[in-house]
């Protein structure tokens, strides 16, 4: 199955609602097919594809690229933007949803009701994070994906030096976010222990705690290894 075939599935099989903050795939791939393919090497050609090799930092001049190229790099600053703002944006918000429920827990130990329906949210809770992760990977792999074909039809060696740039991003940057991964599954070990039934009705959920036993089964979102 094509890239972006596979990615449109993952995301409606996961949280749809986020969509329109996944890599512009498709989109891409369109403004590829407008930038006019390499020609046979030439002495000429080597020169022009040679000052393309340039870093993609803000810094270095653009002058080599044609139109379609630099609409194409506008689009790639432009996706890393809003995966950034998407994602520390969620991270802000599962802090603080992190500690509501340490909050909701210290208060509600003796409450076997409100106990359940906490652990239920932070089972919920627990999976969007690791959702969260996976946006980050799957996005990571449709940028390397669609630089290669990039440097493919050029002849331009825009990979590399993108990618290094991508690896310096919050949304990449998943340290924090695994942190609070782990925090989450420290609290329901601690709560929930798989050698103890939970309270009463927890038998009729029909759910089992996540744990950091299960932590590997869960989550897709392993970082490639490498820029590619």
């Amino acid at each position: 199955m094509k890239f972006g075939k596979s990615l449109s599935n993952q995301i409606d099989e996961t949280l749809p609602e986020w969509r329109d903050k996944f890599l512009l795939y498709k989109e891409l791939k369109k403004r590829l097919k407008l930038i006019e393919p390499k020609g046979p090497s030439s002495s000429a050609g080597e020169e022009a594809r040679a000052k393309k090799r340039q870093k993609v930092d803000g810094v270095g001049e653009r002058e080599a690229m044609t139109e379609a190229e630099a609409d194409f790099v506008k689009l790639l600053e432009d996706e890393l933007e809003k995966f950034n703002a998407f994602f520390v944006e969620k991270e802000e918000e599962y802090i603080i949803r992190l500690k509501e429920l340490q909050d909701r827990v210290a208060k509600a130990k003796d409450q076997n009701d409100e106990m359940i329906k906490i652990r239920k949210e932070i089972v919920d809770f627990h999976g969007e994070m690791v959702l969260l992760e996976n946006y980050s990977a799957l996005n990571y792999t449709g940028l390397a994906k669609i630089l290669k074909k990039y440097d493919k039809r050029t002849g331009a060696l825009l990979r590399l030096p993108f990618i290094q740039k991508v690896v310096q991003q919050p949304f990449f940057t998943t340290d924090l976010l695994y942190k609070l991964v782990k925090e989450c599954e420290t609290m329901l070990d601690h709560l929930f222990p798989v050698n103890k039934s939970p309270p009463e009705t927890e038998a009729a959920d029909g759910e089992e705690p996540s744990t950091s036993s299960t932590t590997n089964n869960e989550s897709s979102a392993q970082k490639p290894e490498g820029t590619c």
